[in-house]
């Protein structure tokens, strides 16, 4: 009768090791992730024509999510500046802004579902590294999901001071995947 008892409270233990391994190493089907999509423009500032490099280089990440029969979006700015912005700080923007949008893929233009303004990207900018680098994250929108797919676009818009003018017309990015 022992031997019975030991074989049964073996084979209980060992099925429950077991148990416990599968559920550490198991993933959830339905744990979602962000498709992201990383491009990057050159910018020229308009307003500055000294000897010193002003350029802004920009890498924009575009990410879409689907999660919950919602769509999420969001984006992060990234930037290598002239050195001397920290020079000119508050001086290099009157305006910049980042405008994310959600767009439902389909044949031909894909129309905006929902958009955000983020103008927190001017502070951000004018108050770079003292190398003139930085980071600049939007919020997340989030977009109830109908049929078909969605994906993440956005765009930067710059209102350089002393060169006269308003906005320029929109720096553009690569869209982020489908979801």
């Amino acid at each position: 009768m022992r031997a019975l008892k030991r074989s049964t409270s073996t084979a209980v233990i060992l099925a429950a090791l077991a148990g416990t391994a599968a559920l550490a190493t198991a993933t959830p089907a339905s744990a979602a992730s962000y498709h992201c999509k990383t491009s990057s423009h050159s910018v020229d500032d308009p307003s500055y024509n000294g000897p010193d490099s002003d350029n802004w280089d920009f890498d924009v990440t575009l990410c879409a999510m689907r999660s919950g029969g919602y769509i999420y979006t969001t984006a992060t700015v990234y930037w290598d500046g002239p050195y001397t912005a920290k020079n000119r700080n508050t001086y290099t923007f009157n305006n910049a802004k980042f405008q994310l949008q959600t767009k439902k893929s389909v044949r031909g233009t894909d129309p905006v579902v929902k958009s955000g303004t983020y103008t927190g990207l001017e502070h951000a900018l004018e108050h770079s590294s003292s190398h003139g680098n930085g980071s600049y994250s939007t919020g997340t929108l989030k977009h109830k999901a109908g049929t078909g797919r969605y994906l993440a676009d956005g765009y930067i818009q710059l209102d350089w001071s002393g060169d006269g003018k308003s906005y320029r017309s929109p720096i553009l990015f690569t869209a982020s995947p489908v979801v």
